[in-house]
């Protein structure tokens, strides 16, 4: 048996559902973020190989010069930008979320390192993300994102998808959805640290002897992680409803930037 006689267009195929897979995969969050690089590769190519005998594209679709080549990726790059976008902003309205009651709880101070950036960022912020991802991950969030990508074999040729001012439009829609749902996550927090701060205020006017000030920083440390348990029902909320529509986002944001073939 000839072990060298391959079909050109299996492997042109072959390699077009794996650089596919590739370049939308690590720009998706918990898969490009999280995992090793030896995992990356090792879930690189077990997905491909899962998924190649029933979601492949045609040789066809293999471009003839680099020029295309270099579209083909520019295209599939904007594909995983958009598709991650979406989860990313739900990640950074809890971090607004966070930054918020970071600072209102006197912590402006206190920061703690990312792993994953090696940046510093609010301790409070830090440990809604934390809850936030396990959340997500406990949701099987990151399932719907590969059901996504699956689609994207059916929905958006290589390289088909690319920034039109549709597609500009609704990312920009969901960012102002950002800042929302940010202040929704901490509007509790907000409002029973403004109503211990006006009862300092009045303590001080009736008690001008009493240090408010040494009273007030560990009563909004105390009230603020007291809320911070309350709004945790609240986020997760969000983030299952965020789940539950997740699909159709990601579908309708690949229909209205395919550029067809």
């Amino acid at each position: 048996m000839d072990i060298f006689n391959f079909d050109p267009r299996t492997v042109i195929s072959f390699y077009l559902t794996l650089f596919r897979i590739s370049v939308v995969l690590f720009i998706l969050p918990f898969f490009g973020d999280t995992l090793p690089p030896l995992i990356k590769a090792t879930l690189l190519i077990v997905i491909t190989l899962a998924v190649w005998p029933q979601l492949s594209f045609p040789a066809e679709y293999f471009p003839a010069n680099p020029l295309n080549l270099a579209v083909m990726f520019a295209g599939e790059v904007v594909l995983g930008m958009c598709l991650g976008i979406i989860v990313r902003m739900l990640i950074a309205a809890v971090q607004i979320g966070g930054t918020i009651i970071n600072f209102q709880m006197g912590f402006s101070m206190v920061n703690a390192i990312d792993p994953l950036t090696g940046m510093q960022e609010p301790v409070t912020t830090h440990f809604l993300y934390m809850c936030t991802m396990l959340t997500f991950l406990t949701l099987n969030g990151h399932l719907h994102l590969i059901k996504a990508l699956g689609s994207s074999f059916d929905m958006v040729p290589p390289g088909g998808l690319f920034l039109t001012p549709q597609l500009m439009s609704e990312v920009m829609l969901f960012a102002k959805q950002m800042f929302i749902l940010g202040v929704r996550i901490a509007a509790p927090v907000i409002m029973a640290l403004f109503l211990v701060d006006l009862a300092l205020a009045l303590i001080s006017k009736m008690a001008p002897q009493m240090n408010v000030l040494i009273l007030g920083f560990p009563l909004k440390i105390m009230v603020g992680f007291l809320f911070m348990t309350f709004i945790m029902q609240i986020m997760a909320d969000y983030v299952a409803n965020f789940i539950e529509a997740m699909d159709m986002v990601l579908i309708h944001i690949m229909r209205i930037g395919t550029i067809a073939p």
